[in-house]
């Protein structure tokens, strides 16, 4: 009951959260482009402690958000959707296929060109988005499918994880990150061996990680999901310090982390020609992997799972659903904006890939949600 509770919340707060993010989204391009629009820019971009306030938000507050996003995989594995191998890969597929489907058609546009390192940016779905708009569709919505939501969008955060830190790595500082493991096998053996549950020592030694790995080359938020790891999780008590974590930090990551990363982030200045870039093979990579790629990639590898007899079909769910939540797989934002910020130097460029996940994402939130909404409404009649 405890875990049914914990995700009923989950899905409460991301449902809301979502909706916060597209007002957030809505006011930053707004005062970017208003007459104070140099001065809402300029504030972003504030030294505070020898890094802008950007800077914190992105390396610093989004580490927050990766910890969530590890604790949430984390009771996945232990009692959710990846309990057991069977029922892990439909999700895992599906996520798998929605990664690379997506990564191939950026690649086959953008080979040869300047852009190429933008393949991550259509691999990532975007959790809130995708269950703020599957909310949208009321009781009609099978709990199945929610579940198998949730778990794609997890799954999908870790692929974009692992992405981030093989791909979007430049150099290596080897003395810094070897301690930042160091920090992470010594909260392992507290956890493990010791059985230490105070999770303060965890949080201070999340911290120290942390500014280890900021400075080893590897992206600073890994240390967010290595100390989910970390942080010890009991099975059917629903008061671990697993899930003690998760309930301080889903609000507070919903409505101010991921806020303040869609204000910080999506101040984009809109140009007199900017549907010009919509030709760019970066921009129709972005576009075509979102709002077909995904759907294509997750339905297509769940699919062939499904026939290959590796898993089967959740109860109550259609392969109609099934390409719905692809469609709805095509929402980026959070984590697309993310990677682009990885991805490119380019401003110009920058800005212009934010512009494009902007619009597929919403093409994909639209597109998913009419799909839905016709399905389950011939489902229920």
């Amino acid at each position: 009951m405890r875990i049914k509770h914990t995700l009923t919340d989950f899905i409460e707060s991301e449902k809301s959260g979502g909706l916060v993010l597209i007002v957030c989204t809505l006011i930053s391009i707004l005062l970017a482009n208003s007459s104070i629009g140099q001065s809402y820019l300029a504030a972003w971009h504030f030294d505070l402690g020898g890094h802008s306030i950007e800077h914190w938000i992105n390396d610093g507050l989004m580490a927050i958000f990766f910890l969530l996003v590890g604790l949430e995989l984390v009771e996945e594995i232990y009692e959710g959707q990846l309990a057991s191998l069977r029922s892990a890969l439909l999700p895992i597929s599906g996520a798998l296929g929605g990664m690379l489907i997506p990564a191939g058609i950026y690649i086959a546009l953008n080979v040869g060109t300047a852009t190429t390192s933008g393949f991550g940016i259509p691999m990532a779905t975007d959790i809130a988005f995708a269950l703020g708009i599957l909310s949208l569709l009321g009781s009609r919505v099978p709990v199945s499918l929610k579940i198998f939501l949730t778990a794609l969008a997890v799954i999908d955060d870790l692929g974009a994880i692992i992405v981030i830190a093989i791909f979007y790595t430049s150099s290596l500082a080897w003395t810094n990150l070897f301690l930042a493991l160091g920090i992470f096998a010594a909260l392992m053996i507290l956890n493990k061996i010791f059985k230490v549950k105070n999770l303060i020592l965890y949080i201070l030694g999340g911290i120290v990680m942390w500014y280890f790995m900021l400075h080893s080359g590897i992206h600073a938020t890994i240390a967010g999901v290595l100390l989910a790891i970390a942080i010890p999780y009991e099975k059917k008590t629903g008061n671990s310090p697993c899930h003690r974590m998760q309930r301080w930090l889903h609000y507070p990551v919903a409505f101010i982390i991921l806020p303040l990363f869609a204000l910080a982030n999506t101040a984009i200045v809109l140009e007199g020609n900017w549907d010009k870039a919509l030709g760019e093979p970066f921009a129709l990579g972005i576009i075509l992997g979102l709002v077909i790629g995904k759907p294509l990639g997750i339905t297509l590898f769940a699919f062939l799972s499904i026939k290959l007899k590796l898993c089967k079909l959740p109860k109550g769910l259609r392969w109609r659903d099934m390409i719905g939540v692809g469609m709805l797989g095509g929402i980026g934002f959070t984590m697309s904006i993310f990677v682009t910020l990885l991805a490119f130097d380019d401003i110009h460029i920058i800005n212009e890939a934010k512009l494009m996940i902007l619009l597929a994402s919403l093409a994909a939130g639209i597109l998913g949600y009419t799909w839905l909404n016709r399905v389950l409404k011939e489902k229920k009649d």
